[in-house]
């Protein structure tokens, strides 16, 4: 399994519409094959960092998933989204693999 961490500088005063677009793509990741963990919106702190996990089984998978995103109308249309409403001002991808018991 590999999991993909996001992390999220996004804009404070846009949290809905980054909330907004963490939904859409919850429900786009666990279409295309993987498994959406959630989005963790800023609570105490930082009101300007949000995070994300997703897995896929390989890295193969997440590969083939990144494949789909390129032609799927739905992923297309939240994309220009957030690039419209500039929710989001930067991100750090990073793959992790979990160690469980």
């Amino acid at each position: 399994m590999i999991t993909c961490h996001l992390k999220y500088i996004i804009d404070p005063y846009q949290v809905p519409a980054f909330e907004a677009y963490g939904k859409k793509w919850i429900q786009i990741v666990n279409r295309l094959g993987g498994q959406h963990h959630g989005y963790f919106m800023p609570g105490e702190g930082a009101n300007n960092i949000a995070f994300a996990l997703f897995s896929f089984p390989s890295l193969a998978d997440y590969e083939h998933y990144r494949n789909q995103l390129l032609t799927d109308a739905e992923s297309i249309e939240t994309f220009k989204a957030a690039e419209q409403n500039k929710c989001i001002i930067s991100y750090e991808r990073t793959f992790v693999r979990p160690v469980f018991e």
